[in-house]
């Protein structure tokens, strides 16, 4: 049910970097993002008796989104826990598509708590944002397409989070373009993954302030930290400041509306964190559900 997404190309792109740059566009996935494969197949998979528990995620965005959108293709209730600070676009989409929103204070209040408590008391399925065996399988989906639409890539980079993304899409490079050094990309001011990734030791971020909204997990989760570990080449980071050159380009140049944590990996090229000179370089715009008013102020700043 996932929409086969456009890979795009640019030739200022291109010269800039000195690579040819294939941009795999998850920004016009159903929903606005690659979450909803993951959330799909999850959901998909559950059995008759599950769908009529009822679901629950938590989430600061996509991944609520994606949820209460795959819930209601397939008829399945769903309960959505975000925290009050979530982009206003997110929140209201996700009510849009049948969802019940649940919020809760970011700074004082865990929302895994929150999930697990109207859980246990609804019996509802839990559905995490990313720790979860058929949500990585869905979300490697993108990279297997662009795999397959563009052979032969390099490099692939992708915005990393939780982790769900990252780890899909080395699993499916691994397979697919062995040879392909896969890259994970974080916000700076969240950077426990690339800590997480460069000690060994499973590191936390508590409320990362940071525009990359879908990138402030605090950690790593127990199925995507040994897999980030096993599949992934390196990880680095950009500042807020480095990803709104980049996100401007594609809003600009490009026509392609992405958010700040969809642009995260393409900042890193554009900012030079990585040395791609010479290669083809697969890159994954992981998302385009901006709250307009504040990107405006972004580029205004």
């Amino acid at each position: 049910m996932a929409h086969h997404t456009p890979v795009a190309t640019s030739r200022t792109l291109d010269t800039r970097l000195g690579a040819t740059v294939f941009l795999k566009c998850e920004n016009l996935q159903r929903g606005g993002a690659f979450k909803f494969r993951g959330a799909y197949n999850a959901l998909s998979r559950l059995d008759p008796s599950e769908r009529a528990r009822g679901v629950v995620a938590f989430s600061s965005g996509n991944h609520a989104q994606a949820v209460a959108y795959a819930s209601r293709l397939l008829g399945v209730a769903a309960t959505i826990v975000m925290p009050a600070d979530a982009p206003r676009s997110k929140r209201e989409a996700t009510e849009g598509y049948g969802a019940r929103v649940v919020s809760f204070d970011p700074a004082t209040q865990d929302r895994e708590e929150i999930a697990r408590g109207i859980q246990a008391e609804s019996g509802a399925i839990l559905i995490p944002p990313f720790d979860h065996r058929d949500v990585i399988a869905g979300a490697g989906t993108a990279a297997r397409e662009l795999l397959q639409d563009v052979p032969e890539i390099d490099f692939l980079l992708t915005p990393c989070g939780g982790g769900g993304l990252l780890s899909g899409s080395a699993l499916s490079a691994r397979h697919l373009a062995p040879r392909c050094r896969v890259i994970g990309i974080e916000p700076a001011a969240g950077d426990d993954g690339t800590r997480s990734f460069h000690t060994g030791v499973l590191q936390r971020v508590d409320h990362p302030v940071t525009i990359a909204d879908g990138a402030r997990t605090p950690s790593l989760g127990a199925l995507t930290f040994p897999l980030v570990r096993q599949n992934v080449d390196d990880m680095t980071t950009v500042t807020d400041a480095e990803i709104v050159p980049a996100m401007r380009f594609l809003w600009e140049r490009m026509k392609l509306v992405v958010e700040p944590t969809g642009a995260l990996a393409l900042a890193a090229l554009w900012a030079g964190k990585v040395d791609v000179a010479g290669r083809r370089v697969g890159v994954i715009l992981s998302g385009g559900n901006v709250d307009l008013a504040a990107a405006l102020r972004l580029f205004d700043g």
